[in-house]
């Protein structure tokens, strides 16, 4: 199998990947909520348990939607779908420690780290498109920390309005070609 045809199999399978930024959007909307309404130790707790929920919430969406499965045993791409996956958790500690001592900093933090974390779904999908909600996500988290450090607090509500933009985008990213 070449690449452009497992990238192909993932673009269908997962249909462009919609699902997990419409997951990753509700989840950042509600750990913005809590760091409002509960507090900012909540928050993060609330984006890095809820962050390991985004795949299986995902498949179950496309489970629902399309009845289509996940990767077939032994496809190519799966070990850099792990490998990419494995790279937020960790990097979120990094977040935390940071949020920590600086809570509003936390949510720019972690939208470098997500945003970078997208980078490799350009590789997965064969999709430019991640790489726009990449530099999206790393421009709001740099602007936020460097340069309006006002914006940290809400930084997870506008990171959830480039999640939410770039569902159909990516749904329609996904379609197979009609001939």
């Amino acid at each position: 199998m070449t690449i452009t045809e497992a990238q192909a199999d993932v673009r269908r399978i997962y249909r462009g990947g919609y699902s997990g930024p419409l997951v990753s959007a509700i989840l950042w909307v509600a750990a913005n909520a809590v760091y409002f309404l509960v507090s900012p130790g909540a928050a993060m707790a609330t984006l890095f348990f809820g962050g390991m929920l985004i795949f299986p919430l995902s498949a179950v969406i496309l489970k629902l939607v399309t009845g289509e499965g996940p990767l077939p045993k032994g496809h190519p791409s799966t070990a850099l779908a792990m490998q990419s996956a494995f790279t937020v958790p960790l990097g979120l500690l990094v977040a935390i420690a940071l949020g920590t001592y600086a809570p509003e900093l936390f949510f720019p933090a972690s939208l470098i780290i997500v945003g970078a974390h997208y980078l490799t779904f350009i590789s997965l999908y064969g999709m430019k498109s991640f790489g726009v909600i990449a530099g999206a996500l790393v421009l709001l988290g740099t602007i936020a920390i460097f340069f309006m450090p006002s914006l940290g607090p809400v930084s997870g509500w506008i990171g959830a309005g480039i999640f939410a933009v770039f569902v159909p985008i990516l749904h329609l990213g996904g379609k197979p070609a009609t001939r």
